[in-house]
């Protein structure tokens, strides 16, 4: 899924959490790794780091398996996606 070309609004967002084990969100320097299997956040957590300025689904958006890249980290990137 490319979310530049298919945007998914913000209130869809959440829904492609759906069969993912662990999550990692990187904003600016930082990544997030937030375990779903070990407890979920809420919502509005979730929503606050799946959710772009434009209030849609950050780009760049990649599933891999069981695992969920939001925004770009070239280690984290280099880690799932080969």
């Amino acid at each position: 899924m490319d979310a530049k070309k298919q945007t998914i609004p913000g209130k869809d967002a959440l829904r492609v959490l759906d069969g993912i084990d662990d999550l990692y969100v990187t904003k600016g320097k930082k990544v997030i790794h937030v375990d779903l299997k070990k407890g979920k956040p809420s919502n509005d957590e979730l929503a606050a780091l799946l959710i772009g300025p434009s209030g849609n689904l950050r780009a760049p958006t990649t599933r891999k398996g069981r695992v969920l890249l939001v925004g770009f980290d070239e280690a984290t990137y280099a880690r799932f996606v080969k």
